[in-house]
This record gives C-alpha cells, sequence and structure tokens, in this order.
C-alpha cells in the first residue's frame, strides 16, 4: 500500500472518532421549566435550592435534536387543552388526571400560568409513581354558584395512596367574595358552608411539599381520613380578617408530620380535631391567626379522641392565642399525651391556654355535666411575651378536670417591657410544675399544685 493511501486512511479514522467524541451532554427540560424545588426562606420567601434540578442528562450526538419536550414518565394539563386565560379548565384537568392515575405518571402545571378551575376531584386508587407537580398557580372559579353541589370543598384529592404534591406553586383560593358573605363577618348573614381549598381525604403515604397556598374560601388544606402523611415546606398566607381560614387541619388522621412550614390566616395556624394520633408539628412559624390548637372537641355532645401530639420549635407573633385546647361542654372522650415544647411568644393573647368551656355559638352555652376528659399535657420551654394580662388560663371543666398538666420552665412576661405583670388563672386543674414558672398560678377553686 502506498505511503499517500496509509496517510489518507490515518486521517480518516482520526476524523471519525473526533466525531464521535464530540458527540455531546445535553439538558432534557422538565415540561419546559427546569423548575428547582423550593424551600420557605426564614421571613416567609419561598427560594431555590442550589445545586439541586429536575433536569435529566442524556446522551445525544450532534445529529439529535437538541430540545425535547419533557421526560418520559409525565404528561402536562396543556396536552389535554387547559387553556390558563380565565376560562373553566376543568375539564382539561380531569383529562389530564385519569390519563396519570391510570398510567403513573407525574401531572404537571407548568410554571407561569394561571389555571382556573371549578370544584373538582382527583379520584384514586391510582398506579404506582403518580404525582401531582404544580408550578405555576391553580386559582378558584370566582362564581359562588359553581359550588351548589358541594359548598365544602374545591379540590378534593380522594383515595390517591403512595402520592406526592410538590413543585413550589399555588393554590389560590379566590376567597374575597366568600369572607365578604361570611355570617362571622356580617351578622345579618346566614351561616353556611364554604369550601376548603384542598382536601386530602383516605390517602395513605402521601408527601406534600414546596406548595404555596393562599386565600382560601375558608380552610386552606385539610388532611382527613388520612394516614403516614408527611407535609413540609408549605407557606399559607390570607390576611388576618379572613374567617375560619385555618391554614392546616387535621382530623382523623394517624401519623403525619407538619414541618419547616410558615403560616399566617384568619383562624388557627394549625387545627388537630378528633380522630387524630400521632402528630408531630416541628419548625412551625405562625401569625397572624388563632395559634396553635387542638380541637374543638365533643361539640354537640360527641365523643373526642385525640392522642400523642408534638408542637415542638413554633414561633407564635401577634396571634390571638398560643397553644391552645379547647373543647365543649357535654362532650366525651378524652385528648391526652400531647407535649408542647420550646416555643417562642412574641405579643401572644393567650399564650397558653385550655378552654373547656368553649362556645362558638350565638345562643349561650349551659352547664353540662360531662366534658372530654384532658390529660397528661407537658409545656416545656415555653418563653416570650403576653399581649394580655392573662398570660396561661386553665378554664378546665368543674366535672371532668384537667389532671396531669406539667409546667416546666415557662416565662411569659408581659409585652409592654414591665409596665404590668402577666397573671396565671388556674380552674379546676391538677398540675405540677418544675424548674422556671411564671406567672404562677392564682388561687382558684379546685385547684391543685405541685411539682414533679
Amino acid at each position: 500500500m502506498s505511503l499517500l493511501l496509509r496517510l489518507f486512511i490515518s486521517l480518516y479514522i482520526t476524523l471519525a472518532s473526533l466525531g464521535l467524541c464530540f458527540s455531546y451532554y445535553i439538558e432534557e427540560s422538565f415540561h419546559h421549566t427546569n423548575v428547582e424545588p423550593y424551600i420557605v426562606h426564614h421571613d416567609g420567601r419561598f427560594i431555590k435550592r442550589k445545586h439541586e434540578h429536575f433536569g435529566l442528562m442524556m446522551r445525544a450526538n450532534r445529529a439529535k435534536s437538541p430540545h425535547f419536550s419533557r421526560p418520559s414518565g409525565t404528561i402536562s394539563v396543556n396536552d389535554f387543552g387547559a387553556r390558563a386565560d380565565g376560562s373553566d379548565d376543568s375539564r382539561a384537568f380531569e383529562k389530564a388526571w385519569n390519563e396519570a392515575c391510570s398510567s403513573g405518571v407525574t401531572l404537571v402545571v407548568p410554571e407561569r400560568r394561571t389555571y382556573t378551575l371549578k370544584p373538582i376531584r382527583f379520584s384514586g386508587p391510582c398506579r404506582p409513581n403518580t404525582a401531582f407537580m404544580i408550578y405555576g398557580t391553580i386559582k378558584a372559579w370566582p362564581e359562588m354558584s359553581a359550588y351548589e353541589d358541594d359548598r365544602k370543598h374545591w379540590i378534593v384529592f380522594d383515595s390517591v395512596n403512595n402520592f406526592r404534591v410538590d413543585g413550589g406553586g399555588t393554590f389560590n383560593g379566590n376567597g374575597k367574595k366568600w369572607w365578604q358573605n361570611s355570617c362571622k363577618t356580617n351578622d345579618n348573614l346566614p351561616c353556611k358552608d364554604a369550601p376548603t381549598a384542598v382536601t386530602f381525604y383516605q390517602c395513605k403515604n402521601l408527601r406534600v411539599a414546596n406548595v404555596r397556598l393562599k386565600d382560601a374560601q375558608q380552610m386552606h388544606v385539610a388532611f382527613e381520613s388520612c394516614f403516614n402523611v408527611i407535609v413540609s415546606n408549605v407557606l399559607v398566607r390570607a390576611p388576618g380578617y379572613s374567617p375560619n381560614t385555618d391554614g392546616i387541619h387535621v382530623a382523623e388522621t394517624q401519623n403525619i408530620v407538619i414541618s419547616d412550614s410558615d403560616i399566617g390566616t384568619g383562624d388557627d395556624c394549625i387545627s388537630i380535631v378528633s380522630g387524630s394520633q400521632n402528630v408531630r408539628a416541628t419548625d412551625i412559624t405562625c401569625g397572624p391567626g388563632h395559634g396553635i390548637s387542638i380541637g374543638s372537641l365533643g361539640a354537640d355532645n360527641s365523643e373526642a379522641v385525640v392522642s400523642n401530639v408534638v408542637v415542638n420549635r413554633a414561633t407564635l407573633t401577634g396571634t390571638s392565642n398560643g397553644v391552645r385546647i379547647k373543647t365543649w361542654q357535654g362532650g366525651s372522650g378524652y385528648a391526652r399525651n400531647i407535649k408542647f415544647l420550646n416555643i417562642v411568644m412574641q405579643n401572644v393573647t393567650n399564650p397558653i391556654i385550655i378552654d373547656q368551656n368553649y362556645c362558638d355559638q350565638e345562643k349561650p352555652c349551659h352547664q353540662q355535666n360531662s366534658g372530654v376528659q384532658l390529660s397528661n399535657v407537658l409545656y416545656q420551654n415555653i418563653r416570650g411575651t403576653s399581649a394580655s394580662e392573662v398570660a396561661i388560663k386553665f378554664d378546665c371543666s368543674r366535672t371532668v378536670p384537667c389532671r396531669e398538666i406539667y409546667l416546666q420552665d415557662v416565662i411569659l412576661e408581659a409585652e409592654d417591657g414591665g409596665n404590668g405583670d402577666t397573671v396565671a388563672t388556674c380552674q379546676n386543674v391538677r398540675y405540677v410544675n418544675r424548674g422556671k414558672f411564671f406567672p404562677q398560678c392564682t388561687p382558684m377553686r379546685n385547684q391543685r399544685g405541685g411539682r414533679f
């Protein structure tokens, strides 16, 4: 073979090799969003995590297109006709959900777009790996007439197991009209139901993370009859005057952890009611609102059961209550094994309160002989300032007194910097204290104090 031919072949092989070596990696967009997961900053803003993203890396050569719509395993509501132009997108979301649920893929709500929905139910059971990624905004249909068939719900996830909701997007309840038509706002109006913005019903192994909820018609998000739930990095916002707009509501749910969440509403930041067991709330910022509440329990002479609740590391600012347990007279059952730990109160009215004579109705509540039994409740390392003279109030049942109430290192001083002392009123309670305890309970009937 001639020298010239050998040189030509060698050059050809070299160039071909370079062509293969210079094929490159491109990043496939996650439904043209490539959105990073969000976390809640200390001041309530959502910020992106560094060094994390949903982009998928894949090998491609120059001959292939560098643009991909999204990775396999996802579908978009846009694919099913969602328009995000203010018209009703409910039907498109229903079709997209049915496809995602039956296929076990992720349903994507694209960013920088606002979709309007009438009341809608996303029902299971679904195939494994079904997820709901909300990057944009879902806004409630503005006309109240759309809720005539069901005034209690807007969006419901029903019986969906091993399920995840994530993305950093927003559920907007568009609730202003509902607040204006509430009997809590206008005494001349009849009291009617209003929708909970997002409800998870009978869901198991559920994770809700990195989402925002704002301006709910009534409650923002409710977990009802759920099991094994993780809630994290949730931001909830509504004006302090918005009626009954609880942030996170837990009912008949077992094994739920709520963490790293910032909640400001016109009602309870977190409310825990009957049937709930093994509830843990950690690193919670609350305000404005009515504080963190267990109850109300025992309404209409009902039986209530709540146990194993821990609230740890919470900061409450300007709320109308701090940590509260509220029960109606005439009920039955129990609330027990409850811990309030490492809590900071800043200008809070009623920082610590047990109210077993709760009465949230127009007619007066008559004295009754039965009540929900409260026992084994611990208040530990609770400090800060009270906006009210009464910083600790134990208003327990005369017939079913509070028992096994423990206080350790509780110091609640006046907000005005010492120009008035705080007091504690303690009625029908059996308590013991250790460490620092201020203000001390004033003598009242049927009160027993001690140390542990």
